[in-house]
């Protein structure tokens, strides 16, 4: 018998909080560039880089989030293969 993991998935109340407080960051950040005491090229430079640091976070969320499922796949391939030979070993037979 193989015991299958069960997939563990964010509530729905989760997924709404992560939004609401991407938003809320978002919001004041570009809140807090526009009513900066600056020359409008500061001001762009600094909103573009959010943008850009906004975006490599999320690039290097997914490829952790990669690499761990890629690890979980090559685990349970390991499981069923030890699990396979030990289903046909039989420690009873003669040799």
């Amino acid at each position: 018998m193989s015991e299958t993991p069960v997939k563990q998935q964010s509530t729905a109340a989760f997924h709404g909080q992560a939004v609401a407080s991407f938003a809320v960051a978002m919001a004041a950040t570009a809140v807090g560039i526009v009513r900066l005491d600056a020359d409008a090229w500061v001001r762009g430079f600094l909103a573009i880089a959010v943008l850009y640091l906004v975006t490599s976070a999320f690039t290097l969320a997914k490829v952790i989030r990669d690499r761990q499922e890629a690890g979980q796949i090559v685990s349970r391939v390991d499981q069923a293969r030890l699990e396979k030979l030990l289903a046909e070993h039989d420690p009873f037979e003669k040799l």
